[in-house]
This record gives C-alpha cells, structure tokens and sequence, in this order.
C-alpha cells in the first residue's frame, strides 16, 4: 500500500510522523511508546536508553507531542533510532484541565484502533483536535466533535435523524436514546424498548449539529453547562457500550473540573 512500507529485508529504517498517545518503562532504562502514525496507523516501538539522563530523545517522546521518527527494524518490534518533536504541545501538559481532556482524545483513538495499518483521516482528526485543545475552544465541544468524527471514521456512527425502530423521521421534540440500539428512538418507541434514556430535544439539536456541520459551524454552538453534562453523559454511555469497557480519563476530567470549583 502506497505510504505504508512493512519492514522486511529490504528496509532497515523507516521515517514517521507520528502524535504519542502512551509510554511505560521498559526494563531497565528503555520505554515502550504506542504511537499513532500518518505512514503506518497505530503502532508500538521501544525508545532505548531513553530514560537516561543524557538522552536526547526523551522530551520527544511525551504523550500528546507530534514527532517525526526514524525506526528502525527489531527482531520483535521496532525500535526509535531517532525523534524530533515537530509540536510538543507543551501548554496541553501545563495545565491540568487540557491534560485531562487530551488525555481522553488519546485514550479513545488507543481504544478504537489496532495494529492494522495507515488511516490519514484519523491522524488528522487527533492532529487537529489536540490542537484546538491547546487552541482556547470550549473542551467540551471540541471532545463532543472529535467523538462524533471518530465515530464516524470507527463505523460506530449513532442514528440521530430517525427512529431504530420505525424509521421515522425524528421531530424537535423529547426523545429516547439506546445505545444497544445504536441511536435515538421516537417517542412511540422509546418507552417501550429495553434500556433506553431520555434525551432532551436540545441536546438532540446539539449532537446533529457536531455530527452534520465542520468544526468552524461545531465551534459556535454554546450549550448551556445543563445541556453539555447531558451530552456527555449519553455519548459516554455510547462509547463504553461500543468499547465494551468504561474509559479511564472520563473520571479524571469530572476530579479536575470538582477541584477546580
């Protein structure tokens, strides 16, 4: 596949750029970076002796930087021979709040994505997003946006415009939501159907415009603090019913905003 060279015999390195989504210790002075790359989609490589003093690549390596990589060909995986940050995103890390929430960006493309090669409109969309971030957008529509482009791009894509069950097209008025269902179900079917939740007529409104409109339409929107903890609260309720397993930073984010008044 053009852009995506697999490393075989005739390839000793590679070239990447690559956004960091997670690292660890590995052994005694290495770490083990999981990466999602323009060239290759999500993949993992060990960063050797970076947790030395002397290194020179370990400020290259934080999660949320966007860098360009040179890796070369390991016996079990590959390995970072060199890292130059193109964007450290630096302010992302320096305040708690924007933490949490890039956090929760990298947390859901790491949970959505496997070892399975390129996807460049997912790479943009984390690109774009951890920059709006650090931008000065409202957090929250930035993480409802990146929710439902990534949905999209996942094949998760919620039904917001018509029934699950009937079909039939979805009125400005109260509605019900089941995530099993994989969508909004009208009022007719709502109170009938297993595990569902009311979904206010505004929030609804709110959730068509990210899924429909660009971000320069999205970013406008200002939904009243209500309405946004209703919208996070169903698309978190989505996600964990598609991931099949609750998210980490959701929990750090609702600590930092408590803490923080």
């Amino acid at each position: 596949m053009e852009g995506q060279k697999r490393f075989d015999r005739r390839f000793r390195s590679q070239s990447v750029e690559a956004v960091v989504l997670r690292r660890f210790d590995w052994g005694e002075a290495d770490r083990l970076v999981v990466l999602f790359s323009r060239e290759r989609g999500k993949l993992r490589a060990v960063a050797k002796g970076v947790r030395r003093m002397r290194s020179r690549k370990a400020g290259h390596l934080e999660p949320f930087t966007h860098v360009k990589l040179l890796l070369g060909r390991g016996r079990d995986i590959d390995i970072i021979t060199q890292a130059e940050a193109i964007d450290l995103n630096q302010n992302l890390r320096e305040d708690i709040l924007l933490a949490s929430c890039a956090s929760y960006l990298v947390e859901l493309l790491d949970r959505f994505t496997a070892e399975e090669g390129p996807n460049r409109a997912l790479f943009r969309l984390i690109l774009e997003s951890l920059g709006r971030l650090g931008s000065g957008f409202d957090t929250g529509i930035v993480m409802r946006y990146y929710e439902m482009r990534l949905l999209d791009l996942a094949g998760y894509r919620p039904q917001l415009f018509n029934c699950t069950k009937c079909e039939r097209e979805i009125k400005a008025e109260d509605q019900f939501f089941s995530a099993g269902g994989g969508g909004v179900l009208c009022p007719v079917c709502g109170p009938s159907a297993a595990e569902t939740r009311p979904v206010s007529q505004t929030a609804l409104k709110y959730l068509r415009h990210f899924q429909r409109s660009d971000f320069g339409e999205a970013s406008r929107a200002k939904p009243s603090p209500e309405t946004s903890r209703e919208m996070e609260k169903l698309m978190g309720d989505y996600l964990t019913y598609v991931l099949e397993r609750e998210l980490n930073s959701p929990a750090f984010i609702r600590r930092v905003r408590e803490s923080s008044g």
